[in-house]
């Protein structure tokens, strides 16, 4: 096939700590098994956060980051079938696994030791082109706009995979009353489909960011307060989406007996140590590991129906840089989304 007919501008890390740069890569090809996109929107991620900064290990160099990625086909390679050119697909996190190993063959392909991960061993959806396995892409639900798609590619897949880790909490085994820390994209989303379900949902923010307070209260949660705050009753369940090890001890305080606490982010700061009486009571801490393809199919599934929507601020692709920062600071209302071409986004511009 003949990939892109000149090369492509990227956001590119060169290493760990450093801003990204405007690069431009040689055209892209699929090889067997690949589908090669143009890329329409790509949200950005707090894991991007992670690997530009260093927090998680030997990320490939120079990377293309980004795996929240919604693009139109535009050239199939060898053995590639389930996409035709022209369709939209969505690329997530998970970019590859090796199928063979005990937890693909149960199915926890997330946990399969070979994996590769997009924007981080596969170059990513920060560019105008990317090429993925077309085994772990996802065909885009005809309601979503590409730009309210692609948060739905991370922050909705993990934070529907955390709601599944959660539901079986409190004494019914049905968590009832459930509680999030960290009110950002995945947050956003999972509030929606647990008041979808018919939970209670008590929102925990940044100490003081009242505009938070204030989107988690207008999406349905009842009751909103800092993360230094104990909510009005017992937590049946509780998802923790902040990177932040010191949430881990609050929220089982704050979780009554036979409750779940889910540390739902790849990388946490150190959990400080606690009295085993916080976590006494058959109170349960677990985390969640990335997602299946499982995972993806039924809460795409899911998303029209409710019907999920993501709220979005766009951002051309060379402000890449600014999306981050603004991340980094909790100045995100909902989801940060890069458009490749400066006419189809400007920054700070929302929807949904």
């Amino acid at each position: 096939m003949g990939g892109t007919t000149a090369g492509y501008r990227t956001m590119l890390l060169d290493a760990p700590g450093r801003p990204l740069r405007e690069a431009e890569l040689p055209a892209a090809e699929p090889g067997p098994g690949q589908i090669l996109l143009r890329v329409t929107a790509c949200a950005v991620c707090r894991t991007d956060l992670h690997v530009i900064d260093g927090e998680l290990p030997d990320p490939k160099l120079p990377l293309v980051p980004g795996h929240e990625i919604v693009g139109a086909v535009v050239e199939t390679g060898p053995g590639a079938g389930r996409f035709a050119r022209g369709e939209r697909a969505g690329v997530p996190w998970l970019g590859w696994s090796c199928g063979a190993c005990e937890f693909c063959r149960a199915g926890r392909e997330n946990l399969c030791d070979r994996a590769r991960f997009t924007g981080y061993q596969i170059d990513g959806g920060y560019a105008e082109y990317a090429v993925a396995d077309e085994r772990f892409c996802f065909a885009i639900p005809d309601l979503y706009p590409d730009t309210e798609a692609a948060p739905l590619l991370c922050a909705g897949l993990i934070g529907y995979r955390s709601l599944l880790a959660a539901s079986a909490g409190g004494p019914a085994g049905e968590a009832r009353r459930l509680g999030i820390y960290g009110f950002g994209a995945a947050a956003h989303i999972v509030t929606q489909v647990a008041r979808h379900q018919g939970r209670r949902v008590f929102a925990f923010t940044r100490p003081g960011d009242a505009a938070a307070q204030r989107f988690a209260l207008q999406l349905g949660a009842e009751w909103a307060g800092g993360s230094d705050a104990s909510p009005p009753e017992p937590l049946d369940a509780a998802i923790i989406f902040a990177p932040v090890g010191a949430l881990v001890p609050a929220a089982l305080r704050a979780t009554a007996k036979g409750g779940t606490v889910v540390c739902a982010g790849i990388h946490m700061s150190d959990v400080p140590s606690f009295p085993y009486a916080v976590l006494w009571g058959e109170r349960e801490l677990r985390s969640v590991a990335n997602l299946t393809r499982k995972d993806g199919e039924e809460f795409l599934r899911l998303a029209p129906r409710i019907p999920v929507r993501t709220e979005v601020q766009t951002y051309p692709l060379a402000s890449a840089n600014d999306a981050l920062e603004a991340l980094r600071r909790g100045a995100v209302r909902g989801a940060a989304v890069l458009v490749p071409g400066s006419h189809e986004a400007r920054p700070g511009g929302r929807s949904g």
